[in-house]
């Protein structure tokens, strides 16, 4: 094949499958991984494909930052559904966190609290769903709000967190990387993320399907330190790498 030929064959295999590897084209193609490489820094020079490591994909694997108001407005389904699921482990005289994120806002609508249920959050719009219960107790994080996700981050909100200790954080995030971990797109709310694990017993994810092969700005944890992901979809490669980590995963839905 030629330049253009091989060109063509690599972004029919992405408009196939989503994504490709340079192994795999090495192979098919019968060349080296140099020429492959050539090709795909070509591709996204071109603003055809995205480079991923060790590959390239038609998604933009980095998240970048988006107001609530945006965020609420993609994949609402999926994180209904995801709210739903994460809703039923909630148990009779709980403690919890919840972190912030539209995910965490449909999974605060779909809690129905049994006897008494009390809430640590950072997220305002959490706090105005949970606050018409009146048997929930609610700590709500203070310092400098951040309006892109209607929530409170920085060193106060830190500093409290190290007061307590709760049986589950419900935390959404932007990217899930099997390398990376997981990150969000603010490093500030990454740094209050890793705390709010310190404080919690177990580490629930709510992610959309979306979350998958992409990383932000600000790294919270590795995946090892994850307990459990609740999602509309995982990929079959991060469902083997779950099971290898001893990590539970629940298919909202199935």
């Amino acid at each position: 094949m030629n330049n253009v030929e091989r060109h063509q064959f690599i972004i029919k295999q992405i408009e196939k499958n989503g994504h490709v590897s340079v192994v795999d084209l090495c192979e098919e193609l019968k060349v080296s991984s140099v020429t492959i490489r050539k090709d795909l820094q070509f591709l996204e020079d071109e603003g055809m494909v995205f480079r991923t490591h060790g590959g390239a994909t038609n998604v933009n694997p980095y998240q970048k930052d988006r107001t609530i108001n945006e965020k609420a407005l993609l994949y609402s389904e999926a994180k209904k559904c995801i709210g739903v699921a994460a809703a039923k482990l909630v148990e009779p005289n709980d403690s919890i966190i919840i972190a912030s994120g539209t995910t965490m806002q449909y999974f605060a609508r779909e809690i129905v609290p049994q006897e008494r249920l009390t809430v640590i959050t950072s997220a305002i719009n959490v706090t105005m769903e949970l606050i018409k219960h009146e048997s929930v107790d609610i700590i709500q994080l203070g310092g400098p709000v951040r309006k892109t996700s209607s929530s409170i981050n920085g060193r106060y909100a830190e500093d409290l967190l190290g007061d307590f200790f709760c049986s589950k954080l419900f935390i959404g995030v932007d990217g899930i990387d099997s390398e990376f971990g997981i990150t969000t797109t603010n490093a500030q709310e990454a740094l209050l993320n890793r705390r709010m694990m310190e404080s919690a017993h177990k580490v629930i994810v709510l992610a959309d399907s979306s979350k998958f092969d992409r990383k932000s700005l600000g790294k919270i944890s590795a995946l090892s330190k994850v307990d459990m992901i609740i999602s509309d979809s995982i990929p079959a490669k991060y469902q083997q790498l779950c099971e290898n980590l001893g990590i539970e995963y629940k298919i909202c839905g199935v």
